[in-house]
């Protein structure tokens, strides 16, 4: 039987949403560990990398299984 394949990113935050047409989240890419904030506004959005205050990625370590 084949093995069920985990999601890649976590939302870990969320602000907004619902009736709410701006949104901003934060995800976490289970495999490096790296932070990315998502904010979306109606039809438009982006995506960046979470930076700490010396300009590296926010990275959270992760469980490997």
């Amino acid at each position: 039987m084949a093995e069920k394949k985990k999601n890649r990113f976590e939302e870990i935050y969320r602000q907004g949403g619902g009736f709410s047409i701006e949104v901003t989240k934060i995800l976490l890419d289970r495999e490096t560990g790296v932070q990315y904030l998502y904010h979306e506004s109606g039809t438009a959005g982006g995506l960046t990398p979470l930076l700490d205050q010396d300009g590296k990625a926010v990275v959270t370590l992760v469980e490997s299984k």
